[in-house]
């Protein structure tokens, strides 16, 4: 009986241990994302992450190896909730799912425009690390099949293959979500609208 008891409260101890560490992780994430978003991941330092983190640098050594292991980690996760959110569009017919793409990737809740900013963050930190290679390779994959998936639905395709149809719009969307940031004679409204516009006319819809 005691010993059961020693060990419901040990268990405890370590949930709360878990706990903790997991709200640390958290606190992490947020600084490194609100960092890179106010002045971009390569002048993001680690001390800048502790900061935000409200901790000493030693202590966030802790919990991640360094600034890398931290962005890949976070990188991960977002592209799974991105990949989820996506996904969720599915069940809707193929002009709502054209929608639905075009209003996640150029309209969207602030958050989540400043989710995507980071996201772009990311595939350029990429370039150099293999971690964050793989886990942009496999969020790559992921889009295009869902793209393979709507073109699967049209009536036909402009481009006769659903895999290149993919490759294409897949292209034509990142292409216009990061042209916005750089090109001041276009905006989110003008993206919005050029994706759309050419998913209908890939889908043969218009």
């Amino acid at each position: 009986m005691k010993r059961s008891q020693s060990a419901r409260s040990a268990g405890a101890r370590s949930e709360k241990r878990d706990s903790r560490g997991d709200q640390r992780r958290r606190q992490i994430f947020r600084s490194l994302h609100d960092c890179i978003l106010a002045k971009g991941y390569v002048k993001t330092t680690l001390a800048d992450i502790a900061e935000g983190a409200d901790m000493s640098a030693s202590h966030l050594l802790y919990y991640f190896k360094g600034k890398e292991a931290i962005l890949e980690q976070y990188f991960e996760s977002v592209s799974e909730r991105f990949l989820a959110r996506i996904d969720g569009f599915r069940e809707q017919p193929l002009r709502d799912q054209i929608q639905s793409l075009a209003d996640f990737w150029f309209k969207g809740e602030a958050s989540t425009r400043q989710e995507i900013g980071f996201m772009l963050e990311c595939f350029g930190a990429a370039v150099n690390d293999p971690v964050l290679q793989v886990t942009k390779a496999d969020f790559d994959i992921r889009c295009k099949a869902y793209l393979v998936d709507i073109f699967r639905m049209a009536p036909a395709v402009v481009m006769g293959d659903t895999k290149d149809a993919a490759e294409i719009s897949y292209s034509v969307m990142i292409g216009l979500r990061s042209a916005v940031y750089f090109d001041d004679d276009i905006d989110l409204k003008d993206a919005h609208r050029l994706f759309v516009r050419s998913m209908l006319v890939m889908c043969t819809l218009e």
